[in-house]
């Protein structure tokens, strides 16, 4: 069976595993993200679950099930005993949330099919709780408008921007290389994320098949660490798992970004400073972001964005002054 980024399958053991890539010639590449247990603090349909952070994960399978360890976790499909899709998530969902029912119905109200959006992490298996944020996830071209949707309706009042203790709290939660405020104003350009019901929610993006056909960057080997400033060419994948970004470079072609943090980071068109591991490749090197779960020493900055801010700051002081 085929299977996207942000699906969800269930093995013959009752362990949940989010599929994490698009390509499969060895089993679906994946990551264990819950498994029954009778002290778990999530439940569905009586059955208690505990929710696996990274590492755990990977050894919880190194000691059950080693076999499906790799760069990630690789589950033959023969150990599959169903899939939940994010469409069909959603249908159900929609009926027990409110929040998630306004989303829906505002992006379908303004032309996105509902086959083309979903609902994906906690609420597409059931096992939400009362804190959890809403993964809202589009396919392929349609993400696009429904970002363009979601601004306008912040605008409108319908969906509420993030406060500031939200914006702290994502901030601490990741870490990254770059300071608050700078992360802050990345953040708040790309528009894919708001609040409704002073819950927080994230618009995902996930590839049409169509576009899967694009996605299968192969295998690289690594020659060293590099800091690089270049110009984008090429974002259509910024917000995608990896984050792809094609580049004007005299030597990297493009940058592969595993790290949330940074996708959407850059448009085309503008010119970045990056830092990472460069890799060698059959089509050319390439950057790589977020070698490592925090992204330790690997950033992405849109220079033009940062300019444009001061010279915005250099205007406004201007214009106080006169």
């Amino acid at each position: 069976m085929k299977a996207r980024i942000r699906d969800f399958f269930e093995t013959c053991e009752g362990w949940i595993f989010a599929v994490a890539d698009y390509n499969h010639p060895e089993g679906i590449r994946s990551l264990l993200r819950y498994v029954p247990d009778s002290r778990g603090e999530r439940e569905v349909g009586g059955r208690r679950y505990r929710k696996m952070d990274f590492d755990q994960s990977f050894a919880f399978l190194r000691e059950h099930r080693p076999e499906y360890v790799r760069d990630l976790h690789v589950v033959p499909e023969d150990d599959i005993a169903r899939f939940h899709l994010p469409p069909d998530g959603l249908r159900e969902v929609v009926k027990r949330d409110r929040r998630v029912r306004q989303i829906a119905n505002l992006l379908a109200g303004h032309g996105i099919p509902r086959q083309e959006m979903g609902v994906t992490g906690s609420m597409l298996v059931g096992l939400e709780g009362p804190s959890s944020d809403i993964d809202f996830v589009v396919y392929g071209t349609w993400w696009w408008q429904a970002r363009n949707i979601l601004e306008q309706a912040k605008e409108d009042g319908d969906i509420q921007e993030l406060d500031a203790e939200t914006w702290t709290k994502i901030y601490n939660k990741r870490r990254p290389e770059i300071g608050f405020e700078e992360f802050v104003l990345h953040e708040q350009r790309k528009g894919n994320r708001g609040m409704v019901e002073g819950t927080y929610f994230d618009l995902l993006f996930t590839r049409s098949w169509e576009q899967i056909v694009l996605s299968n960057p192969g295998p690289g080997v690594p020659i060293g660490r590099e800091k690089i400033v270049a110009q984008v060419t090429d974002a259509r994948f910024a917000f995608d798992s990896p984050a792809i970004y094609r580049l004007e470079h005299e030597e990297i072609e493009e940058i592969l970004c595993f790290s949330h943090t940074y996708a959407g980071q850059a448009l085309p068109g503008e010119t970045i400073e990056a830092a990472g591991l460069v890799e060698e490749t059959e089509a050319g090197r390439r950057m790589v972001v977020g070698t490592t779960r925090e992204a330790r020493g690997e950033w992405i900055r849109s220079l033009s964005l940062l300019e444009a801010e001061k010279q915005k700051r250099i205007t406004t002081t201007k214009n106080t002054l006169i």
